[in-house]
């Protein structure tokens, strides 16, 4: 089993980092496999709207979404992690997550996933409303913690002193460890979740 641990921080070693970090550790000391994937600081364009991504099964821009969803497929769990700007995600995490999930959420669909941020001081319920969003569209389920996963601090090394915010991570890591266990068992037994063919409806008539 292995879990893709996203960092939309523009920083690669700040305070998001360091929440994602102490997740993967609870992980790991699962016996659960995990990567951490920095989006970098190049810039993310956003989605064109175009839906040329329903004919091509891929996005028509190619700037390192396409490569994350062929990645994405041979993970079983996902943690997607932002620092807090404006009471909301990083706008390079939306923009990738809002192509992401347009081209390629067919690599993602009933996979376990979970939301983490990390804010100086407030902010960060509404940046995990928006994160977990995308999951709750795709038929993924969400793994929580003992708390909403947030952590607290300006730097890594004031999230680093976040007692209780770095349990809410191990917590998350043990969970997420968890309900992977019970999917695996899952799948074993021949438990699969039934599908629908989606309905779409135009409220203008």
């Amino acid at each position: 089993m292995k879990v893709l641990l996203i960092n939309g921080s523009y920083h690669e070693k700040g305070c998001t980092y360091t929440a994602l970090a102490e997740v993967a550790k609870a992980l790991n000391a699962n016996g659960v496999e995990t990567e951490i994937y920095w989006l970098g600081q190049n810039s993310v364009n956003g989605c064109k709207g175009c839906w040329a991504c329903k004919k091509l099964k891929k996005c028509v821009i190619d700037d390192g979404v396409n490569e994350f969803v062929e990645k994405a497929a041979q993970f079983d769990g996902f943690v997607f992690g932002s620092p807090v700007y404006y009471a909301s995600a990083a706008g390079a995490l939306v923009s990738f997550m809002d192509r992401v999930f347009y081209s390629g959420g067919r690599a993602l669909a009933y996979k376990p996933a979970a939301a983490v941020v990390s804010c100086r001081r407030a902010g960060a319920s509404t940046t995990f409303d928006v994160i977990n969003k995308y999951f709750t569209i795709n038929n993924m389920p969400i793994v929580g913690s003992n708390y909403w996963n947030e952590i607290h601090g300006n730097k890594a090394e004031e999230a680093a002193q976040d007692e209780e915010g770095l349990q809410t991570m191990r917590v998350l890591g043990n969970n997420m460890a968890w309900l992977l266990k019970c999917i695996e068992l899952g799948k074993e037994a021949g438990v699969a979740p039934l599908t629908e063919k989606k309905i779409f409806t135009n409220f203008i008539r």
